[in-house]
């Protein structure tokens, strides 16, 4: 009985010790009435005792089957941002894949839920948001997914979270309100819908669940924030914080919750289906301590998904940012510098992310003469230079009207 005793104690202990939990030896105890030499006490790892396992660390056996097979590039992925509107018309879509083709590309961003909010493919969806946002610029999802089969090109589906005027317009409840009662309206004319409550939340993780179902492989959400400003101008407007209203914490610090949490419930609730999530994010915010005005914290968002894609593109900094003068004019440069800056961030998480930025292959004319140069595949090239020789060797290519140099 004594030795089962023991290897209770023993099994016991090794559980407390994974959980971070410190004891004392079950012979510290039998013996410390006996004598009065010093004991030692273990000194424990702090940490969860469990860690929840990936995707990629499961049978398949345990995930929704689409019937898609498109296995991870095996160089990395390398991929342009395509519209619902290519996807819609045969001809441009056809140029794209057979560009995709032409090179080392490898991968599409196509829209599923765009940057009005509109849901762009038929899903035959339960939630009713989605029936009634639903506009078929791609006529035939199934036939696309066969396509990217067909091609092995990585299917990533693009999700805008919180930038969604066409809900804000339907329920201005779960949006932000003016004092007249109207819905919240930035200066470009779009609406955001409330972080804060979870149906916001469910509604772009549904989203996401119809695309995997049809074979996508990753679920990127973008617009994963607050309206930039808010934290100046957002206590004029009327809204609902939802289960963050009562806790102990500044309106920054639950913005950034919010925002996290949201991250955390997407990766737990894509789990069962088997593929990958990221989100967009920032380049400055990993350039600053903590973004809390949008409610986005870099590291924070970065330990709950697979990839994290920062938005570099070197006509998105101020003049002078990382010391570069004319930012646009420096794309190897910009790269180069902010890649530092997220190097050294992720290297002090437990288990990082994979890197793979939006790099610009868009030329920034808006920002007037002598600032700005005609992007082409010599600018495009640089800033990919500049990612490989930060170690990182995945990329997307951010071109709004579909039109790529690289």
């Amino acid at each position: 009985m004594m030795t089962y005793f023991k290897q209770t104690l023993a099994a016991a202990g090794l559980l407390l010790f994974l959980s971070g939990t410190t004891i004392a030896s079950a012979s510290e105890t039998e013996s410390s009435a006996a004598t009065t030499a010093a004991t030692s006490t273990l000194t424990l790892r702090q940490g969860a005792l469990l860690k929840t396992p990936t995707a990629k660390e499961l049978p398949k056996k345990f995930f929704y089957d689409s019937g898609v097979e498109i296995a991870y590039p095996a160089d990395g992925v390398k991929g342009i941002y395509v519209t619902a509107y290519s996807v819609g018309y045969e001809e441009k879509f056809t140029k794209l894949v057979d560009y995709v083709d032409s090179n080392d590309l490898n991968a599409m961003v196509i829209d599923i839920k765009d940057d009005m909010g509109v849901v762009t493919a038929d899903f035959n969806s339960e939630d009713s948001h989605i029936q009634e946002n639903t506009e078929e610029y791609i006529p035939d999802i199934k036939e696309l997914m066969d396509l990217m089969e067909e091609k092995q090109i990585y299917p990533i589906a693009r999700i805008v979270t919180f930038k969604d005027t066409l809900l804000a317009n339907e329920q201005p409840d779960m949006s932000f309100t003016e004092s007249d009662g109207s819905v919240w309206v930035a200066s470009n004319g779009e609406s955001f819908i409330n972080p804060f409550l979870k149906q916001t939340w469910d509604y772009a993780v549904n989203v996401g669940i119809e695309a995997a179902k049809v074979g996508f492989k990753e679920i990127q959400f973008d617009y994963v924030r607050f309206p930039e400003g808010f934290e100046v101008w957002g206590d004029t407007l009327n809204y609902d914080m939802g289960e963050y209203a009562d806790l102990d914490m500044t309106d920054d610090e639950k913005r950034v919750q919010a925002i996290t949490d949201f991250t955390a419930y997407a990766k737990e609730k894509l789990m069962p289906y088997g593929v990958d999530v990221s989100v967009d994010i920032f380049g400055y915010t990993a350039s600053v301590i903590e973004a809390s005005g949008i409610g986005q914290n870099f590291p924070q968002i970065s330990e709950n998904v697979d990839v994290i894609s920062s938005m570099i593109y070197p006509s998105h900094w101020g003049t002078n940012y990382f010391g570069i003068y004319k930012p646009d004019l420096y794309p190897y440069e910009l790269v180069a510098e902010y890649m530092k800056v997220e190097n050294e961030l992720l290297g002090t998480l437990e288990t990082p992310p994979i890197s793979r930025p939006w790099l610009q292959d868009f030329t920034a004319s808006y920002l007037g003469s002598g600032f700005y140069q005609t992007y082409g595949k010599a600018q495009v090239d640089a800033q990919v230079q500049a990612l490989y020789d930060a170690g990182v060797n995945e990329f997307l290519l951010w071109n709004a009207l579909n039109n790529y140099t690289y």
